[in-house]
């Protein structure tokens, strides 16, 4: 009914896309706009029937971790049901309950009271820790997420004003003293009044069949906007407090008959020294709209920002143009003129450069004299092959996920669908990464392979897991939503063993089945004696250049995903986050295959280890920005507190250490590849 969500879908940019030009696939994605499959049908309310409100977690910018709604003493419905989550949800901590909050389509409704409660001096110090750390409250209504309205003013131009919506509603805030009264201890008020604002939009008739007996009205309304408006308000009634009445108990703070005003009041102050009653109360304002169905997220993924976006794009864009043209110097120049000497062609060199190939001549330099060294196996080269294999699985992982996000397949409206897609993705991904380690193993001659695709299958996701379960113990000890719960992790060890085991293991299969990897060059029986490298190849200066580069290329977007997640908005660009990972994968790459060309021609054969520690550099400056991010947001006490650091710097290791095998991945087979290009183009005697 209403507007079709495919044929908003199919007139987006995304699907006018021409398969026969990469180039134009490449603009499209950037300019991919913000639809989305809906994770649900739309739903009609008639007239009069009820809506349910959801409450959800409780978040704060100050702060990484996150609580149950019910970890305070909110006011509690008869029966508190857990609603369903999916994996996503259960392990980003998001725990949705039913509330006491009642809500019937088009029915308005003012100053219904909640619950009244008496609180003890502990009950009121803990909303205000909350309200001091600004903690927000996530509810939910058929799907949307309930959120504040905020309008801002330029500083050029304080006419000109914007809105955007900021998620949740505070729990608290502090009270700013009149005039110029001074306070000697901060108060805090409690946010104890909601006022929703429910926006619907009616059926579209001209979708829609009736039979005789129906009209328009019967189709019902679809809820397109779910907003509110906190107040803190002192409630006082006249004489005893009618329990009786429920829900319409009469305040004298509320206008008479209820419409919306308030008699003169003063603020609900938390008082944690005394404790004190608190009468809990809300709105209902049904809002009629424009928008429809399929446009109601708009607002909570607008792009207002995208200017930089686009600063960023051509910065990581100008870097990788220089490193390409590096690149392109060291193939067309460089490498033709070694070429030429080594194979003894001098037809395509000009006169100066036969001149300068003569010189050369007299003291033989170069990459070419350790041809019989560059293919001999590293040192652990089980542990690279198993490295290089896992790395495989995460760039094909991260390919199918970003391809479907940015096709919008992964929708906010599905909560948790983007954690649960890298979940389903990585462990599905196991094949890729069995086949890719025992290719590698059978080159570097590796005798054990049940060893080798054991490790592949453990070694990754068991530090990971380890790290996760590390995190997770401390958040169980401190009773926050944060922790998984006991069956997610039980979840978690089937999909590893039973699903991601046994792919390793099949693609192995068909690895070890495969010929062994042809090298053009033999590898002597006596190792080559290494030269003493320049200061400037030693490890301690090429990697830190190695991996800044390609941070600098993707600084700019870490630092919009970074804020998304800290502040709890929906980070939804995929497409110019598709582009940003090309850039990175193919800077990683480039760098790395320079400063590998650089080795080589000091004659420094052990690229292996090298190449992989290059690309994956890129992770050190990752999780170096992320805590330099912690410092600089977190609360003074967030980062004192054991649990906030715990949570926060052991997810941001797991994602590093993703980010370091991803792209040591990356810097390795690039290297490999660009190795053996060049030593099958020369004459070996």
């Amino acid at each position: 009914p209403g507007t079709n969500p495919w044929e908003a879908m199919a007139s987006s940019s995304a699907f006018r896309m021409p398969g026969y030009a990469l180039l134009v696939f490449v603009a499209v994605l950037a300019q991919t706009e913000g639809f989305y499959l809906p994770g649900v049908a739309p739903r009609a309310f008639k007239d009069g029937e009820a809506v349910n409100m959801k409450v959800q977690t409780l978040v704060s910018t100050e702060t990484p971790l996150q609580f149950d709604y019910y970890q305070l003493p909110f006011c509690e419905p008869g029966q508190i049901k857990d609603l369903p989550e999916n994996l996503g949800e259960a392990l980003a901590g998001e725990k949705a309950h039913t509330s006491a909050f009642d809500a019937r389509m088009k029915v308005d409704e003012y100053c219904k009271t909640l619950c009244r409660k008496k609180y003890s001096p502990q009950q009121m110090e803990e909303f205000q820790d909350f309200a001091i750390l600004e903690y927000r409250v996530n509810m939910r209504l058929d799907n949307l997420p309930i959120a504040e309205m905020t309008t801002i003013a330029w500083d050029n131009d304080m006419s000109k004003t914007e809105q955007y919506y900021n998620l949740g509603y505070p729990i608290g805030a502090k009270l700013q003293p009149e005039g110029a009264a001074k306070q000697e201890t901060d108060l805090y008020v409690l946010n104890n009044h909601l006022r929703f604002r429910i926006k619907y939009h009616p059926v579209n008739s001209g979708d829609l069949t009736f039979t005789e007996d129906e009209t328009v009205a019967d189709a019902g309304s679809y809820i397109v906007g779910f907003e509110v408006i906190p107040f803190s308000i002192k409630h006082t009634y006249w004489g005893k407090f009618n329990e009786s009445a429920g829900a319409y108990a009469r305040l004298s703070t509320c206008s008479q008959p209820p419409d919306g005003r308030f008699e003169k009041h003063q603020p609900q102050v938390i008082d944690p020294t005394e404790g004190g009653e608190v009468i809990w109360t809300y709105d209902v304002e049904w809002v009629e709209s424009d928008v429809k169905w399929a446009s109601r997220w708009d607002v909570y993924l607008q792009l207002t920002d995208d200017r930089i976006h686009w600063f960023a794009i051509v910065n990581s864009l100008v870097i990788l143009i220089f490193l390409t043209g590096i690149v392109g110097l060291i193939m067309t120049r460089i490498l033709r003129k070694d070429f030429a000497r080594y194979n003894e062609d001098q037809t395509a060199l000009s006169t100066e450069e036969r001149e300068e190939m003569a010189r050369d001549m007299r003291e033989e330099t170069g990459w070419k004299l350790v041809y019989g060294d560059v293919f001999r196996p590293p040192p652990y080269p089980r542990v690279l092959a198993v490295y290089a294999g896992t790395g495989m699985q995460l760039f094909v992982m991260t390919f199918f996920t970003l391809l479907f996000a940015t096709l919008g397949f992964l929708s906010p409206a599905n909560r948790g669908a983007l954690l649960s897609s890298v979940l389903l993705f990585f462990v599905l991904m196991g094949a890729p990464a069995g086949y890719s380690a025992a290719r590698l193993s059978k080159l570097m001659k590796e005798e054990n392979h049940y060893k080798t695709t054991m490790m592949t299958a453990t070694l990754f996701p068991g530090a990971c897991f380890l790290m996760f379960f590390s995190v997770n113990l401390v958040a169980w000890y401190q009773q926050s939503s944060t922790a998984v719960p006991f069956g997610t992790l039980v979840v978690l060890c089937l999909l590893w063993f039973g699903v991601s085991l046994p792919m390793v293991f099949f693609g192995a299969y068909m690895g070890y089945k495969k010929d062994v990897i042809e090298v053009p060059c033999k590898t002597s029986p006596i190792p080559r004696q290494i030269p003493p490298l320049p200061w400037y190849l030693g490890l301690m200066v090429a990697l830190p250049v190695g991996g800044l580069l390609p941070f600098g290329a993707v600084f700019v977007e870490m630092f919009f995903i970074i804020s998304s997640i800290w502040q709890h908005r929906f980070y939804y660009m995929f497409g110019f986050l598709a582009l940003v990972f090309l850039i990175l994968v193919v800077t990683c790459a480039e760098m790395s295959i320079v400063l590998c060309y650089l080795h080589l021609c000091a004659e420094e054969y052990r690229w292996w280890w090298r190449s992989f520690f290059t690309g994956g550099a890129t992770a050190v400056y990752i999780f170096l920005y992320g805590s330099y991010h912690f410092l600089a947001r977190a609360h003074p006490s967030a980062q004192m507190d054991m649990l906030s650091t715990s949570v926060y710097f052991g997810y941001l290791l797991i994602f590093s250490y993703a980010i370091f095998v991803l792209m040591g991945y990356v810097g390795f087979i690039s290297c490999f590849m660009f190795i053996k290009k060049i030593y099958a183009s020369i004459k070996i005697d």
